[in-house]
């Protein structure tokens, strides 16, 4: 049975916030665990913080980066929110209105990721039914982040991450005629790779545990050699 489900996470936006705090929204150069984990409960309408975090630990993820995109701010003014040393909320002295805030928030625009998700065959077999017939809507980081097309990308069984993300087929982007060289981020053991905080501990809360990646370049040889393109 299948261990690996595959995601096309592709759009013209995508936000994959891995510090992002207050008037600072950024975005990682992939999508993070916490974000992938957050879709899947998503598609699968969870929201307690405890079947989600047992989402979290009952999967591990890789990522192909296919088609990276460019980071691009956005500029933002939000009004309320910032307070005083009183506990007050804040307001102008020149007119009494209350203060805006900026906030700079970050996207990959023109991005394109393909990611596996490995995990027991059971739950493997239910994220697929769940990401093809989603609870709710689902987003790439943020909501206003709307896929370009389905999520879903396929399933197979493989002994590793690297294996499937390998032997999956070609992106549809690349040029058919050329080899093409990709960087891929692997979930992986503490000693093999460098922490990062998105292992999601509470959604409530914005908390977050450490979890180890380690990066790997990953080479395709032109469709015309590979005999087998993805459509999509």
């Amino acid at each position: 049975m299948p261990n690996t489900l595959f995601l096309r996470l592709e759009g013209p936006l995508q936000s994959w916030g891995e510090r992002a705090r207050w008037t600072v929204r950024d975005s990682a150069p992939e999508p993070t665990k916490s974000g992938v984990v957050g879709l899947l409960a998503c598609a699968l309408g969870l929201q307690a913080d405890q079947d989600i975090q047992a989402l979290s630990r009952q999967v591990r993820i890789g990522v192909r980066c296919d088609c990276p995109g460019s980071m691009v701010r956005d500029y933002h003014t939000v009004v309320g929110g910032v307070l005083n040393a009183e506990g007050q909320i804040k307001k102008t002295a020149s007119t009494g209105e209350i203060e805006t805030v900026v906030s700079e928030r970050y996207y990959l625009a023109d991005a394109s990721f393909l990611v596996a998700v490995q995990g027991a065959p059971a739950l493997i077999a239910r994220l697929a039914d769940a990401v093809r017939h989603p609870h709710w809507p689902i987003y790439l980081g943020r909501k206003s982040c709307v896929p370009a097309q389905p999520l879903f990308a396929g399933l197979g069984d493989y002994p590793t991450l690297l294996d499937a993300l390998q032997a999956a087929p070609r992106c549809s982007r690349w040029p058919a005629d050329k080899a093409v060289s990709v960087r891929a981020v692997l979930e992986c053991a503490p000693r093999e790779g460098v922490r990062r905080r998105d292992e999601i501990i509470s959604r409530t809360f914005r908390t977050y545990g450490a979890r180890y990646t380690r990066e790997v370049e990953l080479t395709f040889p032109p469709a015309s050699e590979e005999g087998n393109q993805e459509g999509g």
